[in-house]
């Protein structure tokens, strides 16, 4: 393995939680083995993305309801292809060539789990969504 997947694969977070089993389909398998894992260790940036385009997309998203803000956290992330791509690309970004080889033969299906899961990730953590220059 070279230095940089072995390296890659160093610094992720072990999850305990998580159930690997052969019954596993191979998308549920590489959501669990690599997916997971990779969107724990990029959680402060996927936190830090958002805070910022929520506060170039004028702000409002920091004056609404908790349930407004997580319909806004959903709409943001399916229809912004941009910001999609952006977050796509810090996950990916943390692949090994194996574990992107395996990801190109059904990266429709593993996107869309990939962004549901950071759209979970990011509701589950409401309280981290704080506008930035008013958390200082």
């Amino acid at each position: 393995m070279s230095t940089r997947s072995s390296d890659l694969l160093r610094i992720r977070p072990v999850l305990k939680n998580v159930k690997i089993s052969p019954e596993m389909s191979a998308d549920e398998y590489f959501q669990n083995s690599t997916l997971r894992p990779v969107i724990k260790l990029q959680n402060e940036l996927l936190l830090a993305a958002f805070r910022n385009y929520a506060t170039k997309h004028k702000g409002h998203f920091f004056e609404l309801s908790p349930e407004k803000k997580m319909g806004y956290i959903e709409n943001a992330i399916q229809k912004d292809i941009k910001f999609r791509n952006s977050l796509k690309g810090m996950i990916i970004g943390q692949f090994t060539v194996p574990e992107y080889e395996t990801y190109i033969q059904n990266s429709s299906a593993l996107n869309k789990r990939m962004m549901n899961m950071v759209i979970e990730r990011l509701k589950d953590q409401l309280q981290g969504l704080h506008h930035p220059v008013l958390a200082q």
